[in-house]
């Protein structure tokens, strides 16, 4: 499994084709206390960098970025009623949803964990 990450703080992990998307530790610790997640509808066609969903915080409301295009097949229910999962696990359990990539070679525009930790110093 590799992992991916964008300048907008958004994470795909892909496997199989399939991207694992959610907001990294960073963008999470920036937010606070996370209070609503609005999902991508399952079945939904989305572009890369395109609005996927949004997050609500105490500090402040943000769009979640697509940060590869495909197909929505997956999205993490429990966030309805727990958002607070996203700061509990940002990069783990408090996954978004689940795309089904179109093109791999998309991944090109996105950094590594390293190449992000050295842009995380520049902010």
């Amino acid at each position: 499994m590799s992992t991916y990450f964008t300048k907008e703080h958004e994470w795909v992990k892909v496997k199989e084709g399939i991207g694992a998307v959610g907001i990294s530790e960073h963008a999470a610790h920036e937010l606070g206390d996370v209070t609503f997640v609005e999902l991508p509808k399952l079945g939904a066609t989305v572009k890369q960098f395109d609005v996927l969903g949004s997050i609500e915080s105490v500090k402040a409301a943000s769009d979640i970025y697509a940060p590869v295009s495909g197909k929505v097949v997956k999205v993490n229910e429990a966030l309805n009623d727990a958002p607070e999962i996203v700061n509990e696990s940002a990069e783990d359990a408090g996954w978004m949803a689940w795309i089904e990539i179109t093109d791999e070679s998309e991944l090109k525009n996105l950094m590594t964990k390293e190449q992000y930790d050295e842009f995380l110093k520049t902010l």
